[in-house]
C-alpha cells in the first residue's frame, strides 16, 4: 500500500468548496487514484510494469508467440494487486455522481474501481479500455478472465475466441493501439461544456488524454488538479492540491 502523504489543508478547502459550487463538473482519474488501492502506477521506481511490460499493439497482432506472452504478463499483474478495493477517492467520486454534482468520470486507469466503488458504469468513460475482461478483436465477443486464464493454461497459446477463433485481447488500449473513438469524442464533448473540471491522481504526460484539462480551462471550466507530484498544466491550474486524493476528497463522501 503507498504511504499516505500530507494534504495542504488549505488548497484542499478550497477545492472541495470550488466542487460544491460547480454545476456541471467532470472528473478525470489517473493512476494516483488506484494506488491508493494497492494498484501499482506505470512510473514510480520499482513499478512490477516495468518487469511485466505491456506488448505493443503491432508486436501482439504479428505473433502468436507474443499474444501468449503478453497474457502472461497481464495475469502475473492482476495477481500483484488482486483483491483491491476501492478508495477513498473513488468513493468520494461515486458520491458525487450520484448527488447529480458530478457529471462524469473520465478515467485513464483499466481497474474497474470507479464503477467497484459505485459509480454507474455508463457514467465512466474509460479512455484505455477496461482490464477486467477480454474481447475478441473479429467479432467483439466478450471473454471473461478466468476462462481465458484457463485455456491459456491449459493449451500455452494464446487464447482463441470461442464464437469465431478470432483472437482475443484484454478489452484494454495497448500502446500503438487506436483509442476509442465514442470514448474521446464523449470526453472532448463534457470538457468543452463542464464548469469545473477535477484532475486527480493524473501526471498529464499520456496524451491525448492529457489534452482534456486544457480544453476544459480554455472553455472556461476552473482546473482543480490534486496529485502528489508537480503536473506539467499546474501552472495553468486554478486550484492545485499536492497529497493524497483520498485525504482531500473524503469529506465529500456521503
Amino acid at each position: 500500500m503507498t504511504p499516505r502523504a500530507f494534504v495542504d489543508e488549505e488548497a484542499a478547502a478550497d477545492a472541495r468548496a470550488a466542487i460544491l459550487r460547480a454545476r456541471r463538473m467532470v472528473g478525470f482519474t489517473g493512476a494516483g487514484i488506484s494506488t491508493e488501492s494497492g494498484v501499482p502506477d506505470f512510473r514510480s521506481p520499482g513499478s512490477p510494469w516495468m518487469t511485466h511490460k505491456p506488448i505493443p499493439f503491432d508486436v501482439w497482432l504479428a505473433s502468436e508467440e507474443a499474444r501468449a506472452e503478453a497474457w502472461r504478463r497481464k495475469f502475473a499483474m492482476d495477481d500483484i494487486y488482486a483483491g483491491a478495493q476501492p478508495s477513498r477517492g473513488h468513493r468520494a467520486m461515486a458520491s458525487l455522481i450520484s448527488r447529480d454534482m458530478m457529471q462524469a468520470i473520465v478515467t485513464q486507469n483499466i481497474d474497474g474501481l470507479h464503477q467497484a466503488g459505485g459509480a454507474p458504469a455508463d457514467r465512466v468513460i474509460e479512455l484505455h479500455g477496461n482490464g477486467t475482461y477480454a474481447k475478441c478483436l473479429s467479432c467483439g465477443f466478450r471473454h471473461e478472465l478466468a476462462d481465458v486464464r484457463r485455456q491459456l493454461e491449459t493449451s500455452h497459446r494464446a487464447p482463441v475466441c470461442e464464437a469465431c477463433g478470432g483472437m482475443v485481447k484484454s478489452a484494454t488500449i495497448s500502446f500503438g493501439q487506436a483509442m476509442p473513438v465514442e470514448a474521446m469524442q464523449r470526453a472532448d464533448a463534457l470538457a468543452r461544456d463542464c464548469d469545473l473540471f477535477l484532475v486527480a491522481g493524473s501526471s498529464l504526460v499520456v496524451f491525448p488524454a492529457a489534452t482534456l484539462p486544457v480544453i476544459a480551462k480554455r472553455s472556461g471550466a476552473t482546473l482543480i488538479i490534486i496529485n502528489r507530484e508537480e503536473t506539467e498544466l499546474d501552472d495553468i491550474a486554478d486550484i492545485v492540491v499536492r497529497g493524497d486524493i483520498g485525504e482531500a476528497l473524503g469529506p465529500l463522501t456521503n
